[in-house]
């Protein structure tokens, strides 16, 4: 009575189908040798053959080198290497932070753990393709008329899971525990009353090296061959019309998928769901029905395939109609303005000499004139470059007669802005005055004449200069 029974779950069925879908890459390898992954293949298919009753030890190490040596085939060793080296710092969560980096022994092990435990999930599936395929009618049928109730009333969704804990879990462990009495005749009743006549039964992982331990493997192969090829169907499918290689027809799908997002934001709750729910439930199911099969593909050859071939001739004729796609580049334009100093010196009054060619105006009251900063930029023209992604659409740099707009524009200051001629916007220094200079100079001509040129204007002049570019396409894109 102290004793468990233990139980394992493993598909023991035929094995679960791989799924055919139609690739072109498919025959590409037929005529290919055998490489080191399949040789390895091959070893694991014949240790099946490997009775129960080894021991653990020389299996699990054996195991271990076949399933480390299949790692290494795949990954190369410098990035192992820097895998190891990598140390998980994710400081957003304490469970991230616990996890242990990559490591090839614990993959190995945490694999074959995986593959040990595993077979519950192939159960499940196993059982879920009888079901579709119609193996058992009244299950099929069951599952149609429970599948009816719930979207007739969705409220019955909260009810589902404790039903399916309670008469897929308690009551078959209960059975067990209470097993009825040997009896020839099935309308006897069930007697639940008295002591437990039979131990619990637990769940155990699969033992390593064992016949489910490699039914597990066979469908595990499966299902990655699974996934493989719904992703690449999938990846056929949209890709070609959602990532805009085509950008006509990637332009109609996106104009429809719109107007459908308007459509059901307007009008959603004035639709059947129910019904809908239910009428698509039924036709799927009904539709796997191994009679119907062949029914549904003569007539989609018949009638369905020549009305889709001329229903994307008309589609195509509608895209190349209506959707007009701007095949001239995006362009853009951009700015530079050269900025000059004024040199004072013994023998001059107030040279003007070239300074740099900067993207910024540098104002009166700029960040970098507030802080002491000296402008950044290039010394001549040849050296400014477009910004990264663009390049030049035309041949030379040309002057921006408007000045006062883009000091306007730019609410400048202190400045003042030359209408003609060759457009310098100066600034504008308040500075040392002539009764000053009178005082220093004591009244000499050159002193009057470079005090009244300061009050007039600053030690920094700049103008604009604007020049087209446009965006760069890619050489692989020509």
């Amino acid at each position: 009575m102290d004793e468990y029974t233990a139980e394992v779950f493993v598909n023991r069925d035929e094995p679960i189908p791989v799924i055919n879908l139609p690739s072109s890459e498919d025959g590409s390898g037929a005529d290919q040798t055998p490489g080191k992954r399949d040789r390895l293949k091959r070893a694991l298919t014949h240790r099946r053959t490997v009775s129960d009753g080894q021991s653990d030890g020389p299996a699990s190490s054996l195991q271990d080198r076949i399933f480390a040596k299949l790692l290494q085939q795949v990954i190369p060793t410098k990035e192992i290497e820097k895998l190891s080296e990598m140390d998980v710092t994710d400081t957003t969560s304490s469970f991230q932070a616990k996890r242990p980096g990559f490591s090839l022994p614990l993959m190995t092990s945490n694999f074959r753990r995986f593959n040990a435990r595993i077979g519950v999930v192939f159960v499940f599936q196993n059982r879920i393709l009888r079901l579709l395929s119609w193996r058992y009618p009244t299950h099929t049928m069951s599952f149609l008329a429970l599948y009816s109730f719930v979207c007739l009333d969705p409220n019955l969704l909260t009810v589902l899971p404790a039903a399916v804990l309670l008469f897929s879990v308690m009551v078959p462990f209960f059975i067990t525990r209470h097993p009825p009495p040997p009896t020839n005749s099935p309308t006897d009743p069930y007697a639940a009353s008295g002591p437990p006549l039979a131990p619990p039964t637990e769940v155990k992982a699969v033992s390593e090296m064992s016949g489910d331990f490699f039914r597990n493997l066979r469908d595990l192969q499966n299902c990655m061959e699974d996934f493989s090829q719904v992703h690449d169907k999938v990846c056929s499918l949209i890709l070609p019309n959602a990532n805009f290689s085509n950008e006509a027809l990637s332009s109609t799908v996106f104009l429809f998928l719109f107007a459908t997002c308007c459509i059901l934001f307007l009008a959603s709750h004035l639709l059947p769901w129910r019904a809908i729910f239910l009428a698509v439930g039924w036709f799927i199911v009904v539709a796997c029905h191994p009679k119907l099969q062949r029914s549904l593909r003569i007539a989609h050859d018949e009638h369905l395939l020549p009305r889709e071939r001329q229903a994307q001739g008309w589609l195509n004729a509608w895209i190349e109609h209506d959707i007009i796609l701007d095949s001239s580049p995006e362009s853009r334009e951009v700015e530079i303005f050269e900025l000059q100093k004024r040199v004072w010196s013994s023998s001059s009054i107030g040279e003007w000499e070239g300074w740099v060619f900067s993207s910024s105006p540098y104002d009166p009251l700029s960040s970098k004139r507030i802080s002491g900063d000296r402008p950044h930029g290039t010394r001549f023209f040849e050296d400014v470059r477009p910004p990264p992604g663009w390049e030049w659409a035309d041949k030379k740099w040309t002057l921006d007669l408007l000045s006062k707009d883009w000091v306007e524009e730019r609410m400048i200051t202190g400045v003042e802005v030359e209408t003609e001629g060759e457009r310098w916007v100066y600034d504008i220094v308040y500075g040392i005055g002539e009764e000053e200079a009178l005082k220093k100079g004591k009244g000499k001509r050159r002193d009057l004449e470079e005090a009244r040129e300061r009050g007039k204007k600053g030690e920094w002049r700049r103008r604009r200069w604007v020049r087209m570019v446009m965006r760069r396409i890619p050489p692989k894109m020509l």
